[in-house]
């Protein structure tokens, strides 16, 4: 089939790469380059990079609009498939290719409709999650359903991690469901059950609240892990907290408050302490828990001096 392919992050490298093996790609529709790094260098998506390696037609654009569709209409596409494009289909694009888009979406849908399901689904405490490809409407994330498939949410991993896992894994799914299409022996089912919405984390969703029990503390540093960050206030700064994990059978500390215990450093939430293990504190580079501590009892004179309570 030619196809039209709408992706930006990393994520959706995977996807393109098994559907252009098996499909004509006819464009890569990408966001327009960003500024990235200290020096904020306009930087090409990962999309687009992969996209130029593969030597496929790019497409930039923030926003499907007129002038994007009338380039789409000139490739005669005959399905657009999207994986984290980052912006909406609307119409008349969504109804330009003759069977439609098709959506990778990493969620069992209709629970976590929306732009950030996997991080949701981690900090919710999810035991499982998955990946759905379904046909676009306009509505979010409502369409029926071609094909799914399901994975655990180990204890301790990251969103970063299961959204690394998911990528690769969907991108057979939605090949697959390509193919289907392709013979005309996809079928798509009505999505079924409680409709949940994961939107986009914002830098308040990365804040520990560490008043909160300590699973529900290290489900969100998962569920944030790598972006935004998870982080705490110390003083009136942000302190990055990269690696974490719960600290089984510890006596409880009072929430915030830092403590050494047998060479591990743990901080005080609503019931057992979490252990920190990497941290960044601000203007700093990432640094082990301990290197950091080890610092502040330096610049504080003596160990007992180096009181430390997170916000």
């Amino acid at each position: 089939m030619r196809i039209v392919f709408a992706g930006t992050p990393a994520v959706a490298i995977p996807s393109l790469e098994a559907v252009a093996a098996r499909h004509e790609v006819v464009a890569v529709v990408t966001r327009e380059d960003a500024p990235l790094g200290r020096k904020r260098i306009l930087t090409p998506s990962p999309v687009a990079e992969a996209a130029d390696r593969l030597g496929l037609q790019v497409i930039k654009a923030n926003r499907l609009g007129e002038y994007v569709t009338a380039q789409l209409a000139d490739l005669q596409p005959e399905l657009g498939v999207v994986v984290a494009y980052g912006g909406l289909v609307r119409e008349p694009l969504l109804s330009l290719p003759r069977l439609g888009w098709v959506n990778l979406h990493f969620s069992l849908l209709p629970r976590w409709r929306g732009a950030a399901p996997v991080q949701r689904a981690v900090i919710a405490g999810d035991a499982e999650t998955g990946a759905a490809v379904f046909h676009l409407v306009p509505e979010l994330d409502a369409g029926d359903v071609y094909a799914e498939l399901r994975r655990p949410i180990g204890p301790d991993e990251t969103a970063g991690d299961v959204l690394a896992a998911l990528a690769a894994d969907g991108a057979t799914l939605l090949a697959d469901t390509t193919d289907a299409l392709a013979a005309g022996t996809a079928v798509a089912t009505p999505q079924t059950g409680e409709v949940v919405l994961a939107p986009k984390l914002s830098l308040d969703d990365a804040r520990l609240d560490l008043t909160q029990p300590v699973e529900a503390v290290y489900a969100r540093l998962r569920g944030v892990t790598p972006e935004p960050g998870a982080f705490v206030l110390l003083g009136e700064e942000r302190f990055k907290i990269h690696e974490a994990r719960a600290a089984a059978g510890e006596a409880p500390l009072p929430a915030g408050v830092v403590e050494v215990r047998d060479r591990r450093i743990l901080v005080g939430t609503g019931s057992e302490p979490l252990e920190l293990l990497t941290v960044q504190p601000a203007g700093k580079r990432a640094m082990p828990a301990a290197d950091w501590l080890r610092g502040v009892a330096v610049a504080a004179g003596s160990a007992s001096d180096a009181t430390v309570v997170f916000s």
